[in-house]
């Protein structure tokens, strides 16, 4: 009993073997009798005939009489339908590659805008930041404080002390 009921699948697991793959390469290029097409592969006759079983099952290879001879001959229309299938999920593939592209792209454009807008409005501080630094003496504390004390007496003076009670 076949385990593959769709001719596509049937195609499928004909073409999964390495051997069988080899033998329609060999076909592709004109008919040929089985026994000829069996010798590159040092296996016996039994053994290839078992390969073309599976192959003319799948409709990949068609034999005919002549004479005593038995020659082989492709059949492209499974091929061209397995290749009509796989076609629909390559151009899927495509597409979705082809976004993922274009997507990859404006994140790569969005990155060097910001690195670029960032190096732009990096500034330097004037105020030295280290927190090992004592702030007192930045000459911006410095002048700051200095204008303070400068309000702070000069408010002293014309406000009069008030005496307690």
């Amino acid at each position: 009993m076949n385990r593959h009921s769709d001719a596509l699948s049937v195609t499928f697991a004909a073409l999964a073997d390495p051997t069988r793959r080899a033998m329609l390469l060999r076909l592709s290029q004109g008919e040929i009798s089985v026994s000829a097409l069996a010798e590159p592969f040092q296996m016996s006759l039994p053994a290839a005939t078992k390969h073309l079983r599976v192959l003319e099952h799948a409709g990949l290879v068609q034999k005919s009489r002549d004479a005593q001879r038995r020659p082989c001959r492709i059949n492209a229309e499974p091929l061209k339908q397995a290749t009509d299938w796989m076609a629909q999920y390559r151009q899927f593939w495509e597409g979705s590659l082809d976004r993922l592209d274009a997507y990859l792209q404006q994140l790569q454009a969005a990155e060097k805008s910001q690195d670029s807008d960032v190096q732009a409005l990096t500034v330097k501080p004037s105020v030295n930041l280290n927190p090992a630094t004592d702030i007192t003496d930045s000459p911006t504390f410095k002048s700051a404080a200095k204008k303070t004390r400068s309000q702070q007496h000069t408010t002293s003076k014309s406000t009069p002390e008030r005496k307690a009670p």
